[in-house]
């Protein structure tokens, strides 16, 4: 069963442009199958993958004849898991400037194919990143009829209910395609562990070549316990053993193998706001479910959940989110350019919005929990008050 995503529309407006089109995002994302149905609809098309040792041994090391065997007398030629070559830009560049072929690379680490394509292909390249299904994408796979209505935001409180149920759901158990599909709630943590022990066991070691498994378990594990707080470095130097190096660049590499992702500090005012460790989040729910082995309905991280999923859920539109600290204590979740978002389990406002109406003006403020409620203006911002349902 194949849910369309979002992304596909947007690519499907570069069919007709020369520019190579690269597909980035996490093991099991659904990057393979995207692709695949776009160019179900076009003629003429080539679809390989360097999980094939011969053909990715052709690529790196006879070119010419990887191009008559596969590029030659198509018109679109799809290259999976491009991250396994090396060099994977310098061939990539002699096909796009010898052949009149368009084609399609996908990955499942941003920094592969940016590190080693970028350099060689600046100006023949659209990279895209595609992520597990968003919130919509998930109701989409869900019941349709639901998808019409969340995205209208006009509904009432019966459907905000329906539609807690369902972040609920996607709160526990995430959004990779195979997951959400999936009927059985032991089928989708077995999925999940696959996924995960993949990430770990493949994807980690044979790119980076990285040995010290037992303590990056150690690492995903403390971040995993962490959501929505500052990443406090010598702590998880203490738990895992890394130096403080080290442990910077395994958190480059969970980043750049979508794990997880780091939120920065938003300052306008440096003398009064503190340039603060960034905080951590994950990019997936179940994966970071998986990780803590806890899929219970009633926890105590419900508030943690519901900020990684609002972050979450603007990464996925690409759009990075700041949280706001100042020396006073004021702290707001989230800053999107300059609109604060605070998470709350219920409608209320906190001094540190006043504190950032104060200081920056803004025209809205956002609280969101799971119920609405009337909004008000303080100081000419308007601060609104929105379930999760019609915010994300």
């Amino acid at each position: 069963m194949y849910i369309k995503r979002i992304l596909a529309d947007e690519i499907t407006k570069y069919l007709r442009k020369k520019e190579i089109i690269a597909v980035v995002g996490p093991r099991q994302s659904g990057k393979t199958t995207m692709i695949k149905n776009i160019l179900s609809k076009l003629n003429n098309v080539n679809i390989i993958s360097f999980d094939d040792i011969f053909i990715l041994n052709l690529f790196q090391n006879d070119i010419a004849s990887f191009i008559e065997l596969y590029i030659k007398n198509y018109d679109y030629v799809f290259i999976d898991e491009i991250q396994y070559a090396e060099n994977s830009g310098k061939q990539l560049k002699f096909i796009f400037d010898t052949e009149k072929v368009k084609l399609f690379i996908s990955g499942s680490s941003s920094a592969e194919i940016s590190l080693q394509s970028l350099k060689y292909l600046v100006g023949r390249i659209f990279i895209f990143k595609l992520y597990p299904f968003s919130f919509q994408e998930f109701l989409r796979a869900k019941d349709k009829r639901f998808e019409k209505i969340y995205k209208s935001k006009v509904f009432g409180p019966e459907i905000t209910l329906k539609l807690q149920k369902y972040i609920n759901e996607f709160l526990t158990f995430g959004g990779f395609p195979r997951v959400v599909l999936s009927k059985n709630n032991n089928e989708k943590k077995i999925i999940l562990n696959n996924i995960y022990s993949t990430l770990l066991l493949r994807e980690v070691r044979d790119l980076f070549g990285l040995t010290e498994n037992e303590k990056l378990i150690k690492l995903i594990k403390a971040l995993s316990l962490q959501i929505g707080n500052l990443i406090n470095y010598k702590e998880l130097s203490s738990i895992t053993g890394f130096s403080h190096s080290v442990l910077k660049k395994y958190l480059s590499i969970l980043e750049e193998m979508f794990i997880c992702k780091r939120c920065y500090p938003f300052s306008r005012n440096p003398r009064t706001e503190l340039v603060k460790n960034p905080k951590i989040y994950f990019v997936d729910y179940g994966l970071r479910n998986i990780v803590i082995n806890n899929f219970s309905s009633e926890r105590s991280d419900k508030g943690a959940l519901y900020e990684n999923l609002v972050y979450s859920e603007f990464l996925k539109k690409d759009r990075e989110l700041k949280y706001w600290r100042t020396k006073s204590g004021a702290e707001i979740d989230f800053v999107d350019d300059n609109i604060p978002i605070e998470i709350k389990t219920s409608p209320r406002t906190s001094k540190a919005i006043y504190s950032f109406i104060k200081k920056y003006s803004p025209e809205v403020c956002y609280v969101i929990s799971e119920n609405e409620a009337i909004s008000k203006t303080v100081d000419n911002a308007e601060i609104k008050f929105l379930p999760f349902a019609k915010f994300i």
